[in-house]
């Protein structure tokens, strides 16, 4: 009896062959697949994720770099809010771990100067372990007072962290100030 089933030329030379002449896996590479997939990954994470200028010195080489931010690009003072109200300019920033002793508020020549400092020391000694940690440092922002600010009436409050300093209006500026229409051209 005569086979009616037909095979499929093979090409030689061509994509498709390679892909039907590919050899099996023997059973030691199955066994390794998953795990030299898992080491290309770790591999290549470690590669891309390393500081500019160090170089593995067989790695492949990446076009991804990760530049790490230099220490005076940092930010150092806390960000603060300045808003103006009707009666008043209010300037508050997020101090947390400051209390009213680590703050100073100074007036000068028209300016007004912010400092903040903070020096933190836990140290915790147990039988098993010993942690020893210190945190620290300091800010200063410096901020052109308004005219028309009364100065005698500056007042600063420090409430869970968030420290608030109200310059208000004299009662000459609050006066000075005039609505404007718009009109049509």
């Amino acid at each position: 009896m005569e086979d009616t089933a037909t095979k499929a030329p093979a090409e030689t030379g061509t994509a498709a062959a390679a892909e039907t002449q590919a050899k099996a896996p023997t059973a030691g590479e199955e066994i390794m697949a998953p795990f030299e997939s898992l080491r290309r990954e770790v591999n290549r994470l470690f590669e891309d994720f390393r500081p500019a200028g160090w170089r593995l010195p067989f790695g492949r080489p990446s076009t991804f770099e990760l530049t790490w931010p230099r220490l005076e690009s940092w930010q150092v003072a806390p960000v603060m809010d300045l808003v103006e109200k009707p009666d008043a300019y209010e300037i508050t920033a997020e101090l947390p771990g400051l209390d009213e002793k680590d703050v100073s508020i100074r007036l000068s020549n028209g300016n007004l100067t912010i400092k903040g400092e903070k020096n933190e020391e836990k140290e915790e000694r147990e039988k098993e372990y010993y942690i020893s940690e210190r945190r620290y440092g300091s800010f200063q922002r410096v901020f052109r007072v308004p005219e028309g600010v009364d100065a005698d009436a500056i007042d600063a409050t420090l409430n869970k962290g968030v420290l608030t300093v109200r310059l208000p209006k004299s009662p000459a500026a609050k006066q000075s100030e005039k609505q404007i229409s718009v009109k049509a051209g």
